[in-house]
C-alpha cells in the first residue's frame, strides 16, 4: 500500500503540447535509450522545454509517475524516506475475567518518501533539476540506477537491508548548466549512469506552434512574435537569452487583452519590451534593460511592418477572388 505522504500522478497526454519533427526526434531518442534500460537527463537552459519533455515521455511509458523537485536543504532521508510521528499500540488483556491486563507502548513511524516508492513499486520518476539537491543527498541514487538494489535505512524495519528495484522503474532527470546560480556539480559517477541529452532552444517551427498552441493566436501573428524573441537572442546583446516562454508570455498578454501585434500598435511594442527586458535582465540591470528596450523596438518596427504588409497582401488577394 502506498502511504498517503506520497502523491502519485497518472501519466496522461499533456494539453496543447506540440509534436513537431523536433520533438519527436528527441521524445523518440529519449525513449529508446529508456527501452534498453538507462535512465534519461535532459540538461539545458530554463525555457527550453526539459520539464514538459520529461512529463511528455512519462506519459508515453504509461506507468504511474512520482515527480521530485531538486533543492538545496535535501537529505537522502527526503527522498527515501524517515520517521515521521509515532504509532501507539494498546493490548487488553481480558484472559481472567476478574483481571484486566493492559500493555501499551510507543513506536515510532516510518514513511517511505518519493524515490523510495518509486523502486519499490516501479513507477517513472521525474527528478526535475536534480543538480539542486546537494551531491551527498543523491549518492543513494547511484545502487539503483547500477546495481538495480537499494539501501534500506535500518530504521526502516524488516530482514532484508535493500530493496529490490522493481524491474519497471524508469527514471528521467533534468537540470541546469553548472553555472547557474543554485546549481551543484553533480558527481562523476551518477553522470556516467545516465545518458545526458543536451537541449537548445527550439527550432523556428516548434516556437511558432508552441506559441500559437498556448495562445490561440493566428500563425501569422505568432510568426511576429518569435521573429522578434529570434531577432533579439541572436543580437547576443542581451544578459541572458529570451526563450520560447517570452513568446508565449507576450502571446497570451495580447490574447487576453484583445490586441494584435498589427501595424505600429504602441500597445504591442509596450508589452514586448516590458516583458523582454524582464526576461533577459537580472533585476535592477537599467542598463542591460534600456539596450534591449531599444534592440526590441527596432525588431518590433521590422517585423511587424514587413509582416503587416504581408498579411495586407494576402487579403487584398483574397478579396480579388472573390471580385
Amino acid at each position: 500500500m502506498i502511504d498517503e505522504m506520497t502523491t502519485v500522478l497518472e501519466p496522461s497526454p499533456l494539453p496543447d503540447f506540440v509534436e513537431t519533427k523536433y520533438v519527436k526526434d528527441i521524445t523518440n531518442r529519449a525513449l529508446s535509450y529508456i527501452k534498453a534500460g538507462f535512465p534519461v537527463h535532459f540538461r539545458g537552459v530554463s525555457g527550453t522545454g526539459k520539464t514538459t519533455l520529461a512529463m511528455h515521455i512519462a506519459s508515453k511509458i504509461e506507468r504511474p509517475v512520482v515527480m521530485i523537485h531538486g533543492d538545496e536543504e535535501f537529505t537522502t532521508s527526503d527522498l527515501v524516506g524517515g520517521e515521521y510521528g509515532y504509532r501507539i499500540r494498546k493490548v487488553v488483556d481480558r484472559f481472567i475475567s476478574r483481571v484486566l491486563k493492559t500493555e501499551e507502548d510507543m513506536v515510532k513511524r516510518w514513511v517511505d518518501n518519493r524515490l523510495t516508492v518509486a523502486c519499490k513499486y516501479g513507477f517513472t520518476l521525474i527528478y526535475d533539476e536534480f543538480t539542486r539537491s546537494r551531491p551527498e543527498a543523491n549518492n543513494i541514487l547511484l545502487s539503483i540506477l547500477q546495481e538495480k538494489m537499494m539501501d534500506l535505512p535500518v530504521g526502516r524495519g524488516g530482514e532484508e537491508p535493500y530493496l529490490r528495484v522493481d524491474p519497471n522503474f524508469t527514471a528521467i532527470f533534468t537540470s541546469n548548466p553548472e553555472e547557474y546560480a543554485g546549481v551543484h556539480r553533480s558527481q562523476d559517477a551518477l553522470r556516467d549512469r545516465m545518458i545526458t541529452m543536451d537541449l537548445d532552444h527550439f527550432d523556428y517551427e516548434t516556437e511558432v506552434a508552441i506559441t500559437q498552441a498556448k495562445s490561440k493566436l493566428s500563425k501569422s501573428y505568432a510568426e511576429i512574435i518569435v521573429n522578434i524573441i529570434r531577432g533579439l537572442r541572436e543580437s547576443g546583446k542581451c544578459e541572458f537569452a529570451p526563450t520560447v516562454r517570452g513568446c508565449i508570455m507576450i502571446a497570451k498578454t495580447l490574447k487576453v487583452q484583445g490586441i494584435t501585434p498589427a501595424g505600429n500598435n504602441g500597445a504591442f511594442m509596450q508589452i514586448c519590451q516590458d516583458i523582454l527586458a524582464s526576461e533577459t535582465s537580472r533585476v535592477g540591470s537599467k542598463t542591460n534593460q534600456n539596450r534591449v528596450k531599444e534592440i526590441v523596438k527596432e525588431l518590433v518596427e521590422k517585423h511587424n511592418v514587413s509582416k503587416s504588409k504581408t498579411i495586407e497582401s494576402r487579403s487584398k488577394k483574397t478579396e480579388e477572388a472573390y471580385v
